[in-house]
């Protein structure tokens, strides 16, 4: 008898379910971090500073296209946790094969775009001469195996939809160990430069997204993928792309925001400027360990949406905040403790080091307080609003830290890299003190919501009769 992946998020306790759901996430995002920093380490130590610059002249680009399918991914899991919820099999299946089709068709646009336009975008991003042509070959290499990463995401945006995050771990696991060994052999061994790390990148990519199809197809229960069945069914399409579209466009404009910020760094100098990248590079493994938690309230509301339980969403809200303020303080408290080591990594310089713990303080204290605004996201992304979060997201963090960096660090006794931080952790409080406000509405109108359609479909009955 095949082992039972699946999480009823429905019944039973919450506690041991969400901390079976979100660990294995934690692990898995770790994991992908670190074999994400193996690229950079291999290519800086045994292709040159060109190279380096070549693959890290990619990553801005590449972080905003894959922000905005991992967002789109969103509307495919909020879906097909509800009618798992409501045990609507029909629908579930309709949506599975909707969503694999659709992942499918976004990475042969995005490959052909990608490979057509590489050197245009990298011009348009003023990449120097001299990595040019380094960089448009990593990225044409890239994005000849998006189509695998995109498909993986969506995948497995299924799979956390029925409580399934174990075995996409395995299957990353997997993966990342043969991008790290591919990436030796081709970077040392074969000395092909950036293109063997794009390679090996690519080649990782796929395994993991063969690795989902397989379980997919294998799989008797909810979330079986039979390919003869793959079909853009409209209404499960047009709710995965309202669902969605506004969660990639979020991830997207938030990189934009990222980029302003990192220009005001930029004035600080080179020193700033590396200590501010090694605290960036830290704080991820906090922010993800923390997003585990974001992933866990979509999936438990979504699902019990669909169930009807709507006091358990509460309690999923509230276990989902406990749960994300818990991590945040540990983790970002453990960052800010071992800052100087751990900034040590990457560099040496004492003045660097200096620079990466300022960050680190003012961050990494305050970092559960951006935990607890992606909970109130992923709760109101798990109703089904998905532009409310959106929009107050964009505003109270995106648009804030835009007119703070205009207003009040342009102020020459505010005109500091502290201040500059601040922005942080202010637009963190604004916007989950709205989005709190935004999921009692949300919430209660959901409630009167299914209570009138109930009502009306109790009074049908009886006329009928």
């Amino acid at each position: 008898m095949p082992r039972n992946y699946e999480i009823d998020m429905c019944h039973g306790p919450l506690l041991r379910k969400m901390c079976l759901f979100a660990i294995p996430l934690m692990c898995s995002t770790t994991l992908q971090l670190l074999f994400n920093a193996t690229d950079v380490i291999v290519v800086g130590r045994f292709a040159g500073d060109n190279s380096l610059a070549a693959v890290g002249s990619n990553s801005s680009i590449i972080n905003l296209m894959l922000n905005f399918f991992v967002g789109l991914s969103i509307g495919s899991n909020v879906l097909a946790a509800r009618y798992y919820g409501a045990h609507n099999q029909e629908d579930l299946s309709k949506t599975v094969h909707t969503t694999m089709l659709l992942s499918l068709l976004c990475g042969i646009v995005m490959t052909i775009a990608g490979v057509a336009g590489a050197r245009q975008i990298l011009i348009w991003m003023q990449t120097p001469k001299q990595v040019l042509d380094l960089a448009v070959k990593y990225l044409r290499i890239y994005f000849m195996g998006i189509t695998f990463t995109i498909v993986y995401n969506f995948g497995s945006a299924i799979l956390r939809a029925v409580g399934d995050t174990r075995r996409p771990l395995w299957y990353l696991t997997i993966a990342g160990f043969i991008n790290v060994i591919l990436n030796l052999i081709f970077v040392i061994n074969f000395k092909w430069d950036v293109a063997g790390v794009a390679a090996a990148t690519v080649i990782s990519q796929a395994v993991a997204c063969i690795f989902i199809i397989i379980c997919m197809t294998r799989d008797q229960g909810s979330v079986h993928l039979d390919f003869a069945r793959l079909h853009l069914h409209s209404i499960q399409l047009g709710l995965i792309f309202r669902l969605g579209v506004p969660a990639g466009f979020q991830g997207m404009l938030f990189s934009i925001s990222n980029v302003v910020i990192q220009s005001s760094v930029n004035t600080f100098g080179n020193v700033v400027m590396a200590g501010n990248a090694a605290a960036m590079n830290i704080e991820h493994f906090v922010y993800f360990a923390m997003n585990s938690f974001y992933q866990a309230a979509i999936s438990f509301t979504s699902q019990n949406l669909g169930a009807g339980n709507f006091k358990r969403i509460l309690r999923i809200l509230g276990l989902a905040q406990v749960c994300v303020m818990v991590t945040g303080l540990i983790a970002g408290g453990a960052a800010y403790i071992f800052a100087s080591p751990l900034i040590g990594i990457y560099s040496r310089s004492t003045d660097v080091i200096a620079a990466g713990t300022v960050r680190l303080g003012i961050v990494c204290k305050t970092y559960l307080l951006c935990g607890i605004m992606d909970v109130f996201v992923g709760s109101l992304r798990g109703l089904g609003y998905a532009m409310i979060p959106m929009v107050v997201s964009l505003a109270g963090a995106c648009l804030f830290r835009l007119i703070w960096v205009a207003t009040i660090f342009q102020i020459p006794r505010f005109h500091t890299v502290q201040i500059l931080y601040l922005s942080y952790p202010i637009s963190w409080v604004l916007t989950f003190i709205v989005l709190g406000i935004c999921f009692v509405w949300a919430f209660r109108r959901t409630v009167l919501h299914r209570r009138i359609t109930e009502k009306t479909s109790l009074s049908s009955g009886s006329s009928l009769k």
